[in-house]
Parts: C-alpha cells; structure tokens; sequence
C-alpha cells in the first residue's frame, strides 16, 4: 500500500437520545469517495472505500443499541469494506467531518426527513465532501416529478408514466399486497399533481393512481385488481411503471412454478461500473469464492432495488455474455465463448485419456436378474455403458458377467448392475366371484265337472284324489266343463258344489303349486406373481362337440367353461397396486338339439388402482326376471269373483345377482 493511502486507525460510537447511535470512523486523512449498498434480509449497510487501508487492532466492534448490532471492518483487494450489522433496516444518515466519516443509525422525529437511505433504497455515490441528508434535501430541485400519466397498452397492461426532472433521484418500488407503492426518495412534486387518478375504465390491472408527500419522499400509490406482474424501468427522464394482466392459465402456471431465484436480496445502483468490480460485489455478498477470466472486461450500468442476488448474478452475466461454472463454494466466471472452448477442449482429453486407459476384467455375480438381460441393457446402443474397447459376456450356467473395460467404466458399470440386480417385488392377488340365485313360482288350477247318478244312483266326487265315495263304478260318466289343472300339482282338493235336478252333480276340484328355489355360488381363484409379470389360473372342463367338415368327415372340437384369472400386477412407489385384470367364470348351459351345449359366459376386464390388501368390487351384474302366465275359458275367465272358476294362473319370478371382488396383496416376506 502506498504512502499516500487513506488508513482507517480507530472507530468508536455514541448513544443518542431514542436509542440512536452514532458511529465514527476515524481516518488520518478525509475519507474518500465511496460506495453503499443495503440489504434487508439481512438487515445492512455496506461501505466499500477504494484505496483505505485498515489499522484496526480487532475487525468487528460490537455495539448492541437500538437496531445497531455491530460493525466490522475487513481490507482487502486495496480496499476496505465497512459492513453495518442491524436487527432491521432504519434510516440512517452520513456526514463528513474532517478526517472523520460519521454515521447516525435509527428512527428520530423527522426520520424520513434526516435519511440518507432507507431500508429499500438502492446504492448510490458518496464523494468524500458527503453532505448530510438535510442539506441535500435543501438543494434539491423545487419539482423534481415534472408529471404523472397513465396509458394502456394494446394488450390491456396499464402504464404509469412519471416525468423526472433528476434523473439520478432514487426510487423504491414494492408491492404490499395489491397495491404498488413508489418512493421517489428526497423529491418534491407540484401540489397540481398531489391527487387521485380513478382508471377503472380503462381495463387494465390498475384501479387507482394516488399521489401523496411522505415526508420528505413523493409517494405514488397503485391500486391494482385481478392477477398481474408488473415491471418498471427508466429511459432518461421517464421512469414507467407497467402492470400486465394474467390469463388463468397464467395465474395457474405461476402458482405451479416454483421460483428461479432463492438468494438473499440486495440493491445495486451503479454508474459505468467495472463488470469485475459487480462480481466481487456479489460474490463477497453471498459468501462464494469468486475466480474471474482474465478476458471479463466492461463496464456496466444498472440499478437494482431488492432482487435476490442469484438473479443480479444472472442479470450481469447475461448483459455481458459471461457464464458461470459452479463447484462446490468457488464460482468461475468467464465468456460463454471461452467455458464452451474450455469444456469442449477437456471433453477431448477425456476422451484421449480413455483411449489410452488400460483394460481390466471384471467377474460380476447376478443373484436376481437374468445375466442376459443385463448383457442386452448394458450393450445398448446409445446408453453409454460400454467404452469402444469394451465388451461383455455371458454365462449362463452360473449367470455371471464378464465385462472388460477400462476402470472408470467398470465402476459404473457395477454401480448400475447393483442397482438393478434386486429381489423383485410380488404380489398376491385373491378374487372371489359370487353368484347368488333366488327363484319364486306360483300355480293354481281348477277343474268343474258334472256326474251324472247311475242306475244304482250314485254320488261321484272328481278325478283321482278326491274322497268321494262312488256307488256308479263308470267313471266314464265322469265329465269336466272346465278342465285347467295344474301340471305337477303339490296337493289338491275336490269337492261337490251342488246337486242339480234329476240328480245330476256338480263337482269341483282345485289344485295348487307353489316353490321356491335359493342357491349361492362363490369361487375364490387365487395366484401370486411377480411385480410387472403377468399370471394366469383356470379350472373347469372342457366341453366336446361334433364338427363337419365340408368333405364329410366328423371331428371332435373342445371347448372350456372354465373359472379363469389373468392378472398382471404394478407397485407403485407408494405401495399401491395397478391391476391389468380379466376374471372369466363358464359354465355349462342348457343343451341345444345335436349341437351340444351352451356355455354361460361371465366375464370382466378392467384396470383398477387398489391401496394394498384392500378389497374392491370389480363388477356386478343384477338380474331379474318376472312372468305370469293365465290360461281361461273365454269370457267366463274375465267375469268377476266366479271368473276365478275358469281359469288357471301360473306366476313365475326369478332373480340373479353376480359380483367379483378382487384384493391384492404385496407380499413382505411370507403367505401365511
């Protein structure tokens, strides 16, 4: 360090009224110019002197006033950095005092009045005749805002245009929920513009434009509706604050993105500043060790309010055509053109050393997989397993691979064989098929008839089953004027109604069958498998049949009427089940003439998602079938009450319900 260099030799500190501190930063001669820069999260202020060195015995002074934790001092590079360490961002102020550079921290009367930045406000340049916030305040401009406007632009997004008459004053810009709040730091605006602009009408995001004076600051205020982003930049004397409005798909894909930029915040306000110079900057912020290519050349102009520090990064880099390569916590900087050599020209070594590697053989057990399909995935065309010396093997009777290749390749060729090579997963699948029947039939039957009395004189009853007692052993003299019984009648009953003139009888027999039928068929066809392999399981029989070819000749053909279950089983990394599945239940049905017999088919396939051992309900059908069959006497069947006498009703109901079930089960270690 030359002689003539700036030294810091002593900092020391004040308590004021209202926990304000003062701090004093002794130098053995005036301070020169300098740079800040503050950051909310964490909450400081950062002093950069070019040229100061640092006498101090101890870099880190602790205060504990206020918001005022600590400060410290640290030199390097030819440069010393002051860094104010706070609880949260307050105003604060500075000042020049001889050889003596002096900072008031915290809130007082006129806080806003007395800042010489606030908590959001961007870095700016302090000469080292620095004056205090007041007096820059009294030779401001009467009207540093010329104007305030509002446009809307061709695709609904609403603009806030403010004409500056300093286009150096500094602005904070922030969003509190809905409304977009500027600060025009230090500025004062015409009282023809301290009003309420209502721009509902024009359709865009921005509702209302409010100008006000906060102290010693020009507020504008932005009240917004819907969802929108928003952006706001500077071209010479116009600063334009633009809201665009989002389309749902929009607002949709925004809550689904996460966001790019993570690091802590901080504001940058530069004028022509070496591009090495931000690096440092932003590297010493996030702590990372920086290594810049002797090519980084430039200087750059920008202002930053509150942005992550990965994202200024990034700003910078793509401003300037730089790009970065990572490693650990050092951070390498350089032309894109010059890392795309860089990475390109070591690809090449690489791939020369390979060339020149020796080759080693490698003997690799397979407990669970096939060796062969291992030999086919590792030889893929594409995947990169295999240098262009190697090569691989199989044997199959101890299922083994031999793989000879250079050692880098060997590694990470067993690391992918261990990892494949694991017990696979199975999977117990149980389905039961219910068939339930329930059968109802009805029958009632009536039989009238007339005897005539025999010479003997008789007393005839009916047909057989009746108790009358016969004196006329003819029963050919028996006749029935109706005569609709029941077919397989469960019991009967006769009886004479009446005995007509000249002895003639009238008889009557009633008969009736009622049953009732209740079966239930359950068949619980079970099979396990491996995870991702189909399985298949049938019983039953096979049906033959009689086919003729069209040369006469006969042959025997066979169908099954089995109870069949195909399955192909998926685990899904939460232990749940995706089951490819057909359940099929034949049997035989009802013969048809020579052909043979029918089969009865019940059959479903489907694909369901099942949480593990939980049994769901594949299907069902529900059948149900009612008759009713009358056989009568013409006219006499339809007259009320005695038209029961001349017909017979047979009322048949029969129902079928089938249901399939399914539960998977992933087997852990063993069926119980």
């Amino acid at each position: 360090m030359a002689s003539s260099a700036v030294e810091i030799q002593d900092i020391d500190f004040n308590v004021m009224p209202g926990d304000r501190v003062m701090i004093r930063v002794k130098m053995d001669a005036p301070p020169p110019a300098y740079k800040e820069i503050t950051t909310e999260n964490p909450a400081r202020i950062w002093m950069d002197f070019d040229g100061v060195s640092s006498a101090l015995k101890r870099k880190t002074h602790s205060i504990g006033i206020g918001v005022t934790r600590s400060v410290t001092a640290v030199e390097a590079g030819g440069r010393t950095r002051l860094v104010v360490n706070l609880v949260e961002m307050v105003p604060y102020s500075t000042r020049v005092e001889g050889n003596d550079l002096v900072m008031t921290v915290g809130y007082t009367d006129q806080s806003v009045a007395n800042t010489g930045f606030n908590s959001s406000q961007a870095v700016a340049d302090n000469s080292g005749e620095a004056a205090s916030a007041s007096a820059a305040s009294a030779q401001r401009s009467a009207e540093d805002i010329s104007g305030i406007d509002f446009r809307r632009g061709e695709q609904g997004e609403g603009r806030i245009v403010v004409g500056l008459n300093n286009s150096n004053i500094g602005i904070d810009l922030r969003q509190e929920g809905r409304t977009i709040l500027a600060d025009f730091i230090n500025a004062d605006i015409s009282s023809d513009f301290i009003r309420k602009l209502d721009v509902i009408d024009f359709a865009t995001p921005a509702k209302l434009i409010s100008t006000s004076r906060v102290g010693n600051n020009v507020r504008i205020a932005v009240e917004t509706s819907d969802e929108f982003e928003y952006l706001a930049y500077q071209a010479d004397n116009t600063y334009v604050i633009e809201l665009k409005p989002l389309t749902p798909e929009e607002v949709e894909r925004k809550k689904l993105e996460e966001p790019q930029f993570t690091g802590e915040r901080l504001s940058l306000n530069f004028q022509d500043i070496p591009v090495r110079a931000v690096l440092a900057i932003i590297a010493e912020f996030s702590e990372l060790n920086l290594v810049t290519s002797d090519t980084v050349s430039g200087s750059i102009t920008l202002r930053l309010q509150t942005v992550p520090w990965d994202q200024a990064l990034d700003i910078v880099l793509k401003t300037k055509g730089l790009a970065k390569r990572t490693n650990g916590n050092v951070m390498l900087v350089a032309p894109a053109e010059e890392i795309a050599a860089r990475e390109t020209l070591e690809l090449q070594t690489n791939k020369q050393i390979e060339q020149l590697a020796p080759l080693r053989s490698e003997f690799i057990q397979v407990n669970y997989a096939k060796a062969e399909s291992l030999a086919e995935l590792i030889m893929t065309k594409g995947a990169n397993y295999l240098s262009a010396r190697g090569s691989v093997a199989v044997d199959e009777r101890t299922n083994h691979l031999l793989i000879q290749d250079t050692a880098k390749k060997l590694d990470q060729i067993i690391a992918m064989v261990r990892r494949l090579d694991v017990p696979v997963r199975q999977v117990l699948i149980e389905s039961r098929v219910v068939v339930a029947d329930n059968g109802f039939e009805e029958e009632l039957g009536v039989r009238v008839g007339i005897t005539d009395r025999g010479s003997d004189g008789a007393l005839s009853g009916s047909a057989a089953g009746s108790d009358g007692v016969y004196f006329n052993n003819n029963p050919a003299n028996r006749t029935f004027a109706v005569d609709l019984p029941v077919s397989n009648p469960a019991g009967s009953i006769g009886m004479t109604v009446a005995r007509l003139a000249e002895g003639t009888i009238l008889d009557l027999e009633l008969s009736a069958l009622e049953s009732e039928n209740r079966g239930e068929v359950i068949a619980s066809p079970r099979v396990i498998t491996a995870n991702q392999k189909e399985a298949y399981i049938e019983s039953g029989e096979e049906i033959p049949y009689l086919t003729a070819s069209s040369a006469g000749n006969t042959t025997v053909t066979w169908r099954k009427a089995v109870l069949s279950l195909k399955v192909t089983p998926q685990i899904t990394p939460d232990d749940r089940i995706i089951l490819d599945l057909t359940v099929n239940q034949d049997t035989r049905g009802e013969n048809i003439l020579d052909i043979g017999p029918a089969i009865n088919t019940r059959e479903v396939g489907t694909q369901v998602l099942v949480e593990n051992g939980e049994t769901v309900v594949l299907g069902g059908v529900y059948q149900q079938r009612t008759n009713r069959d009358v056989s009568k006497v013409p006219f006499l069947g339809d007259l009320p009450g005695v038209g029961a006498l001349f017909r017979s009703t047979l009322e048949t109901s029969a129902k079928q319900e089938l249901l399939m079930f399914v539960t998977p089960k992933i087997v852990k270690e063993s069926i119980n």
